[in-house]
């Protein structure tokens, strides 16, 4: 175990964030993730970068919500805010003592911290965009990530290490290999204007004229391993079917069918979580696509209502609601970006009335993966 943490921290910081000498870091997560936080601390430090922690204790956020006055919910962290405005990297590691414990706050305190927040995550996005600001967000796999993954701990860190690469010789060889082959889909994709996803309960197209698909090769999400862009606003038209099971905060939806007239949602259904769809449609921006992509990690077998992993299978699309990203020259903005997902082993991607993408794989070995 030992050995595959020192890889990881060095993968996240040579690789993901490829932090310089005197950069500044922030380093959030819990107590629980410290068995990394070592060897993280460590080749930081080599580097010479300079690195600050912030550690949430058990149930600090349901604490929050439950102690904290409105002022308080309306409000960022100064810190926080200080450091998206002027640190050089921020690393953001999931490792949470209760995965769903938030699931009974009420909707309208959450809401209010999502707002506060808006605009600290535009600022993010945006220095980012301007290669002002590096972020990373992983996961240190603890117990209760597993459990809601219905894996135990030991089945469920494999999981983890092999969807990193961290079960290779050389992960960061590894990396680099896949993000030139997602940068020829990239280039590929660019040359298309006209997109339409086809399979179960599916038919939906839209327009990318003047946008850029990104190749998303773990430098911002650990694991990674997809290509995506933003969807011309308005021209969203059609209905989609997410199969696969995901969580909004801590509440569980599935199923979740939508229909798309000129980029808005105007109708909306779950199995489970529908009450949840009716909330979050309410949210400002949050009924236009902020996000489509194309999931290539084939390490990813199968979905954990971790978004983290699931938008990266192998396989598989997503469309994110809510806000876009700048780099993609999207033009969406909102408190929210949710990304829901589909497996497409039974599906197609038509390109510019080219079939490009088929069970699950690019058409005629276009590419190797």
């Amino acid at each position: 175990m030992s050995v595959i943490l020192n890889q990881y921290a060095k993968l996240l910081v040579q690789y993901c964030l490829y932090l310089q000498k005197n950069e500044k870091i922030l380093i959030r997560t819990t107590p629980l993730a410290e068995p990394l936080l070592k060897p993280l601390y460590q080749h930081i430090l080599r580097i010479g970068a300079q690195p600050e922690i912030q550690l949430s204790f058990e149930h600090q956020q349901k604490l929050f919500y439950e102690n904290a006055s409105s002022n308080l919910l309306a409000s960022v962290s100064p810190f926080y805010q200080y450091a998206v405005q002027h640190f050089d990297a921020i690393l953001t590691i999931d490792a949470p003592y209760h995965r769903t414990e938030l699931q009974n706050i009420d909707p309208q305190k959450r809401l209010t911290v999502q707002n506060a927040h808006a605009k600290t995550k535009e600022l993010l996005i945006q220095r980012s965009a301007n290669k002002k600001l590096k972020w990373t967000s992983c996961i240190y796999p603890t117990k209760s990530l597993a459990e809601h993954a219905e894996m135990p701990l030991n089945e469920f860190e494999e999981f983890v290490f092999n969807a990193c690469f961290l079960m290779e010789s050389n992960p960061i060889n590894c990396w680099k290999s896949l993000g030139k082959t997602q940068e020829k889909i990239v280039t590929f994709l660019n040359y298309k204007r006209q997109f339409r996803f086809i399979g179960p309960q599916t038919d939906i197209s839209f327009s990318t004229e003047n946008r850029l698909w990104q190749n998303s090769d773990g430098k911002r999400n650990m694991p990674s391993g997809e290509v995506f862009t933003s969807p011309v606003e308005e021209s969203v038209n059609g209905h989609i079917y997410f199969s696969y099971p995901t969580l909004y905060n801590s509440q569980n939806v599935s199923d979740i069918s939508l229909e798309v007239k000129n980029g808005t949602i105007i109708n909306w259904n779950a199995k489970k979580g529908k009450n949840v769809l009716d909330h979050v449609f309410s949210i400002p921006g949050a009924r236009q696509f902020g996000e489509v992509a194309i999931g290539t990690n084939k390490h990813i077998k199968k979905a954990t209502k971790n978004i983290l992993f699931d938008e990266k299978i192998g396989g598989s699309i997503h469309m994110a609601i809510g806000s876009s990203y700048p780099e993609t020259g999207g033009k969406n903005t909102a408190a929210i970006h949710w990304d829901m997902i589909k497996d497409m082993k039974n599906g197609q991607i038509i390109a510019d009335d080219e079939l490009i993408y088929e069970n699950g794989r690019f058409k005629n070995n276009l590419f190797n993966l």
